[in-house]
């Protein structure tokens, strides 16, 4: 009896010093340490490359419809971030077999030409990547100019020319090679190491709004 006695009172007074403890403690969250304040949030996976996991027989889980994704679209934005993630799987660090470096795999002499002159700096600096990207696809748009007049609107090799195609494929392959592919209508078709070819960038990055790029003949990534 004295057993049950002391069950019904010890219960609900460590019910109780839980409760008081939950509710006064001392401990405080600091919650500026979470903050994003200041940060530069960029998604780099746009939805349509995020659900063709949905159809991936080495996907480890279904998708479902009703995730929402980060949707960039056909904005500028979502092409350098679709074209960084075809490079590199948007990898800033990333070196590939040949030494093409960062997310977006430039080379050393393409690095030159906008400024750069320390690789090593370079890959391990994600937002002096980002003006890179900008300043050689600037560069590429001077010297492609009169071809994206000539050509967008086109049909060559049963791809449809578009500007953001051209400067894509430009990216891969030097505006000079597609010069050559555009004037040929196709006949001279690059493709780099990996297999990859011109025509394969021009229709992979068609349509995207690239009128916030603007020709710069001495196009340079500054910090």
């Amino acid at each position: 009896m004295i057993k049950k006695k002391t069950n019904f009172f010890v219960i609900p007074l460590a019910i109780g010093a839980l409760i008081f403890l939950a509710l006064y403690s001392n401990t405080k969250v600091d919650l500026t340490n979470y903050s994003t304040e200041g940060l530069e949030i960029d998604f780099t996976v746009s939805k349509d490359i995020a659900l063709l996991a949905k159809d991936s027989k080495d996907a480890v889980s279904p998708i479902s419809n009703d995730i929402q994704f980060p949707y960039l679209g056909k904005s500028y934005v979502g092409f350098k971030e679709a074209l960084g993630f075809k490079e590199s799987g948007s990898n800033y660090f990333r070196v590939n077999t040949l030494g093409y470096l960062g997310k977006y795999q430039f080379g050393a002499e393409t690095l030159k030409l906008i400024g750069i002159y320390n690789p090593n700096q370079f890959l391990y600096n994600p937002e002096l990547q980002e003006k890179a990207f900008l300043a050689n696809a600037e560069r590429n748009k001077w010297i492609l100019r009169k071809d994206i007049n000539r050509f967008v609107g086109k049909t060559i090799g049963g791809v449809n020319v578009t500007e953001s195609g051209i400067l894509a494929a430009a990216h891969l392959a030097g505006p000079g090679s597609v010069k050559k592919y555009l004037r040929s209508y196709g006949s001279n078709n690059f493709k780099d190491a990996y297999g990859t070819s011109i025509r394969h960038y021009l229709k992979k990055f068609s349509g995207y709004d690239t009128s916030h790029i603007v020709p710069n003949k001495k196009a340079k990534a500054v910090l």
